[in-house]
């Protein structure tokens, strides 16, 4: 079997595309989350990678959970409800939090539906375009099931609590247009141009010195649940470090001297 996701580098950009097209690219099984998951172990190891694309690939993003699955009591829909809860947690639940700790900014180039999990992918992402054919979907309660793999933290961050509420609790779909509008995605561009707009967006994150954009991204994450006290007192103690690095010197001459600086990461 294909590697279930892959991984292609060009130049400080990494583009990760889970590779179940068959099966609509699930996020359910062992492999992906084992694949996932070392993806990020890698890159918070390698200050050579600057920004990541996630995408899937065919027409779909990801439909989330393995349905055949779920449908036969396998895999991770499988077992005692105390099994079922264990592996929830030592399966799908590792990859929310090994993205929420990923250090290096994450687009996700959403190409195609992105259902259920495969919705709660997208929004682990830090920055998300959407193709025109792209759709979303917390369809979990139209399965019989609720959102198993943190959509429910993660979404109302996203578009607010009355429509995170009305996505979770109706499981109806919004299209593209429609998660422009309530800020979903940040753009929407035609299904020819979504890596082109997403790279061309990561080579803007990867344009600035990797070190100040990984702190800056901690401090995004941070401040979505400390008080301004606490976060006041870690951007003290990370601009410390910061200013030290060759990286922030070279930014500053090159300012004064109205030039173009190129990053090392030192």
């Amino acid at each position: 079997m294909e590697n279930p996701v892959l991984v292609e580098r060009d130049g400080f950009i990494e583009t990760w595309t889970i590779n179940r097209p068959a099966e609509r690219n699930p996020v359910s099984g062992m492999d992906v989350v084992d694949a996932l998951v070392a993806c990020v172990d890698a890159v918070n190891a390698d200050y050579g990678v600057r920004a990541v694309i996630v995408t899937g690939a065919g027409s779909t993003f990801s439909a989330g959970g393995n349905v055949k699955d779920m449908a036969n009591r396998q895999g991770l829909f499988g077992g005692k409800p105390h099994e079922q809860r264990d592996g929830y947690r030592a399966g799908i639940q590792r990859i929310p939090r090994a993205m929420y700790n990923c250090d290096v900014p994450l687009i996700a180039a959403v190409n195609g539906p992105a259902i259920g999990a495969g919705c709660d992918l997208a929004l682990m992402c830090d920055l998300r375009i959407a193709s025109e054919k792209a759709f979303f979907a917390e369809s979990f309660v139209k399965l019989g099931i609720i959102p198993g793999d943190g959509g429910a933290w993660l979404l109302p961050k996203a578009v607010g609590m009355a429509r995170a509420a009305e996505m979770i609790l109706t499981g109806d779909r919004v299209d593209a247009t429609q998660a422009l509008e309530w800020g979903l995605v940040s753009n929407v561009v035609p299904p020819d141009q979504l890596l082109d707009e997403a790279r061309a967006l990561a080579n803007r994150v990867a344009a600035n010195p990797p070190r100040s954009v990984r702190m800056a991204k901690k401090l995004l994450r941070e401040g979505q649940h400390q008080s301004l006290d606490s976060l006041l007192e870690l951007s003290a103690a990370l601009q410390a470090l910061v200013q030290q690095t060759t990286d922030h010197t070279r930014a500053v001459n090159a300012l004064m001297e109205k030039r173009t600086a190129a990053f090392t990461g030192e």
